[in-house]
């Protein structure tokens, strides 16, 4: 008799009687050779159909499996090695070795042929990973739904182990087929045609598990993880049930992450960016889960300021039936590739994405939340002015229209007593539609104490003035500033320009179009705007003419180039592009993420002491002159 299931007594299992979620065949039904062929046929739709989805945010999706096991028992039938064939042949990134009482001091950590490994163990109903500290998950939580949480991490959402503990029927299937050779001949026959479908034939969505999740995450964060459980223990008569390559793809926990490297994974399961998903079914990459409101753009993991604006975002490749869960409560759903939803009470919000297959709904992803917070602690900074910095403000730079004056004036930030400083010229954001020079005393004042001269131009705002009004102005204000530096102690030789979003764009466009800059300082910006046409009106040709990354050449001044944690869509990749391009045509670069900061925190919190976008900005400002040298 095929011994292929580890099963526990049932009467530790009464809540696993209760109905199932979108269930309508019985695992058994789901073996028959016209549903696993249904099953296979929808995942080859599945495939077909899928759709690219723009990246998003400032992390990659790496593939990790938790709670696997090689080599460490008995019960263990495979190899380190077969792991991580299996982990290359699934596409997994990630392995997280639990040994049994372990971890042992064989097992493998660190990178291995372009897999990365983690030792952990397993006992006691949980998974720990003790190195460098420890990370501890709840284990096995269907055997035990009232666990003690204190000093965890999170808990296992979905273990395999769950989706066999109440089926009886299936195993005797099992025990009468290993005791008939036709019948096995067709089981065997099925396994190999059909092995994911095989495989995942008892998978379920399991209520009483994820009401113990949505319990712990009214508390505080806790990270939901998938248990793979993989052993490759499932062998009857030569054939292999459970070969690790199908045990992985079953359940992928999916982390969000700047980078492959044990540190950044595990600090990731600590702050909860991660989402599960039975990757069998489909492949779920490119799907993201935000909030958004005019601070910038949150992930999962992430905490939001409850704005008015604040609006919660699932996209996916594929289209799927959503569930968005508020405090365990559903409170949106939505069919197709996209749900949103304006959050308007604070807590926690999770997503589940399910798809029809073989006239069932299935499984197929469970977001970690995110979590919206009732205030936030954003504050504007002080318009003082200190004693060792003078300003001149209301000084026109260009003549125009009578209804523009206002917009045609600047502000100069001077260091009093000092000659030959650099000087930079800042552009200020507000999407070319808003905004105004009034708003930065404090950064003007915060730089002139360093020693910096700061020249900030106000400049005629969109819809009104339509590109390339914007452009025109800023390159007026610039050449203003080269004619009169010498008044207020400008040194010619260090003439900077930079901006934050908008401001971004225009300075940059200006260093690669205007000579006599001596570097850049672009915070968050922008630089390809083809696709905003509310602005940069006209024909193709002229949003490409108004975009920086199409005005490159070597020999353009150096930049440095900023981009947050919480910007704004699409901003971290452009940052990223940009940086590239520059590179390649051999201008100096400095490209620098800020975390824990959101689009419009990064300007405000600018002018204090020990900011990193401060920090980036000096350290552009306060080069040696062209003529001494470095150190």
């Amino acid at each position: 008799m095929p011994k292929l299931l580890l099963l526990i007594p049932l009467t530790t299992l009464l809540w696993a009687q209760a109905d199932r979620p979108g269930r309508k065949w019985t695992t058994l039904e789901r073996m028959e050779p016209a549903h696993l062929e249904a099953v296979h046929q929808a995942r080859l739709n599945f495939a077909k159909s899928r759709q690219p989805v723009i990246p998003i945010g400032v992390y990659r999706d790496y593939r990790a499996v938790m709670h696997v096991h090689a080599e460490d028992s008995e019960h263990t039938k495979g190899t380190r090695a077969e792991v991580l064939a299996g982990a290359k042949e699934a596409g997994i990134q990630a392995v997280f070795f639990t040994d049994h009482r372990g971890p042992k001091p064989d097992t493998w950590r660190g990178v291995k042929d372009g897999v990365l490994f983690l030792p952990g163990s397993e006992d006691d109903h949980q998974l720990r990973f003790p190195v460098p500290d420890m990370l501890k998950f709840l284990s096995h939580v269907e055997e035990r739904l009232d666990m003690p949480s204190d000093g965890f991490h999170g808990m296992e959402i979905y273990n395999r182990h769950a989706d066999q503990t109440d089926e009886s029927e299936f195993n005797k299937y099992f025990e009468a087929a290993g005791k008939d050779s036709a019948a096995w001949s067709k089981l065997v026959d099925a396994q190999k045609r059909y092995p994911d479908e095989v495989f995942n034939a008892a998978q379920d969505y399991w209520p009483a598990i994820f009401a113990r999740w949505d319990k712990e995450l009214e508390k505080r964060v806790f990270t939901g993880i998938a248990a793979n459980d993989s052993h490759k223990n499932q062998i009857y008569q030569g054939t292999v049930f459970d070969p690790y390559a199908v045990s992985f793809l079953s359940a992928v926990t999916h982390i969000l992450a700047r980078e492959l490297t044990e540190s950044a994974l595990r600090q990731s399961l600590k702050e909860g960016r991660v989402y599960v998903a039975h990757d069998w079914l489909a492949d779920p990459a490119g799907f993201a889960f935000v909030a958004t409101n005019n601070l910038g753009v949150y992930q999962i993991g992430d905490s939001i300021p409850l704005f008015q604006d604040a609006k919660l975002t699932a996209m996916l490749p594929l289209a799927a039936k959503l569930k968005l869960i508020h405090n365990g409560k559903v409170v949106s759903e939505a069919s197709g590739t996209k749900l949103e939803h304006k959050a308007r009470e604070p807590g926690y919000y999770r997503l589940e994405a399910w798809l029809e297959v073989d006239g069932e709904l299935r499984p197929w992803i469970y977001s970690n939340p995110i979590y919206v917070a009732a205030t936030s602690n954003l504050k504007l900074p002080a318009g003082e002015i200190s004693e060792n910095v003078e300003v001149r403000r209301d000084i026109e730079y260009v003549a125009g229209a009578p209804e523009d004056a206002a917009k045609h004036k600047l502000d100069i930030y001077i260091p009093k007593g000092k000659t030959n400083v650099p000087v930079f010229v800042f552009i200020h954001g507000g999407a070319w539609k808003q905004g105004d020079r009034s708003q930065y005393t404090a950064l003007g004042n915060r730089l002139a104490r360093e020693g910096i001269a700061v020249v900030v131009p106000s400049y005629r705002l969109a819809p009104k003035n339509l590109h390339p009004a914007q452009i025109d102005d800023v390159r007026a204000a610039f050449r203003w500033t080269v004619a009169h530096l010498g008044e207020f102690g400008g040194d010619p030789a260090r003439i900077y320009v930079g901006g934050h979003s908008a401001g971004g764009h225009l300075s940059s466009l200006l260093a690669l179009t205007e000579p006599g800059i001596r570097g850049v300082a672009s915070l968050s910006g922008v630089y390809d705007v083809t696709s905003i046409d509310s602005v940069f009106t006209g024909d193709l040709a002229v949003r490409k003419a108004a975009s920086p990354i199409n005005h490159i050449k070597p020999g353009a001044p150096p930049f440095t180039i900023t981009y947050c944690q919480w910007d704004y869509l699409a901003l971290p990749q452009q940052a990223e592009q940009f940086a590239v391009a520059l590179k390649e045509a051999g201008v100096k670069v400095n490209l620098v993420y800020i975390p824990n900061e959101s689009h419009i925190s990064e300007i405000v919190n600018i002018s204090k002491e020990l900011d990193p976008t401060l920090r980036a900005v000096l350290e552009t400002l306060t080069e040696p002159r062209p003529t001494e040298p470095r150190p």
